[in-house]
């Protein structure tokens, strides 16, 4: 199909940032899956939330495929590499990404979101700078963020391409100035970026510290499911799948100095969801001892929690003719059932990084 294979037509040396996350993995596995022989460079530093074994068990991976373990705010170091590998398109989706962890400890945040995303922003500069105008023309800086920058929603209404930036935690702000580096690099330097911004993503291989796997870790664990406040919350859904798609588009068709949003068109309450996974889990593990939804507790909301996320998606329909193709119910269907069969991974990687997270991260 042209969605999987369009890219590879055109960027035969691709660089993915922080290919070791949930999307990254997920876009290097549709890359690797297409027939072509790009090769792809994951520049990951891995943190607790990263992994591999998927990538690097896939068959395809061999002679197409190297992670380079890199942190981005070790500026010589990606100068370095950017002028060695000379890649045709960068996909830019390193980033510390999760609110709580920012509340506790924004300066990681502002290192890897912002200094990271300056230090790859000047390597692609200086290295674009020395091409050919042929290579110059092809060479493309795709910067992956998130909603959360447009700041918070009240009943309606949708966010679009135009709205103005108004982050409300560290996280969101350190997303917000990246944005604004990247915009200000094509205004600047005439540097080919492309911006996407997309809603929450779900699917296999999440990492459980986000709302959807660690609901599902939770009432596994007959543990008390803690979600922030009422539970009344909204956010737009969008299945990790759905956003590669995007991206691939983006990249082959999209147009330099644009930013594109992306979503699922689905907005769902915080309580909404996890009532929906705990009737799956009803469903197809059930426990003689309890309803899982029993185990749901309110817990105090966290500082500065955006009310509503959703977002206006007709420029990406309109010029890229993408819209998202998974109906939300069977998708999230899809996803618990994934993790019923795949408890070791759960287990594996919860173990690998110690992770003791209590509450819901969103």
């Amino acid at each position: 199909m042209i969605e999987k294979d369009f890219i590879l037509q055109r960027f035969q040396k691709i660089i993915v940032t922080g290919g070791a996350g949930f999307i990254g993995s997920a876009l290097i596995r549709r890359l690797l899956n297409s027939k072509n022989n790009c090769k792809i460079f994951n520049i990951d530093k891995l943190n607790y939330a990263s992994n591999l074994l998927d990538i690097e068990n896939s068959n395809q991976a061999k002679g197409r495929y190297i992670h380079l373990k890199v942190d981005l705010i070790n500026n010589e170091e990606i100068n370095k590499l950017i002028i060695k590998i000379n890649p045709d398109i960068i996909i830019h989706l390193a980033a510390e990404s999760h609110v709580d962890r920012s509340l506790n400890n924004p300066r990681v945040f502002v290192d890897s979101n912002i200094i990271g995303t300056f230090n790859l922003l000047e390597a692609a500069r200086l290295n674009w700078n020395k091409l050919n105008d042929i290579n110059k023309n092809l060479f493309r800086f795709i910067h992956i963020s998130t909603d959360e920058v447009f700041g918070s929603l009240g009943e309606n209404g949708l966010f679009s391409e135009d709205s103005p930036y108004s982050p409300n935690s560290p996280y969101s702000a350190s997303k917000a100035s990246s944005d604004h580096l990247v915009k200000a690099w094509h205004k600047s330097f005439k540097l080919p970026t492309i911006i996407t911004n997309c809603t929450n993503n779900y699917g296999p291989y999440q990492f459980p510290d986000k709302l959807i796997p660690l609901v599902i870790v939770k009432a596994l664990q007959k543990k008390h499911i803690p979600i922030y406040g009422d539970g009344s919350n909204i956010r737009d859904w969008l299945f990790v799948e759905d956003h590669i798609d995007a991206i691939l588009k983006v990249c082959q068709f999209g147009n330099i100095g644009k930013s594109y949003c992306i979503g699922g068109n689905c907005e769902k309450s915080n309580l909404e969801i996890v009532n929906t996974i705990c009737s799956l889990l009803n469903k197809y593990k059930p426990n003689a001892d309890i309803k899982y939804e029993s185990l749901i507790r309110h817990v105090e909301d966290r500082p500065g929690h955006d009310k509503r996320y959703g977002l206006n998606t007709d420029l990406i329909k309109k010029e890229l003719n993408w819209v998202p193709k998974h109906n939300f119910d069977e998708a999230l269907e899809k996803t618990v059932l994934w993790y019923l069969k795949n408890i070791h991974w759960i287990k594996s990687i919860m173990s690998e990084t110690k992770y003791h997270g209590e509450r819901l991260g969103l």
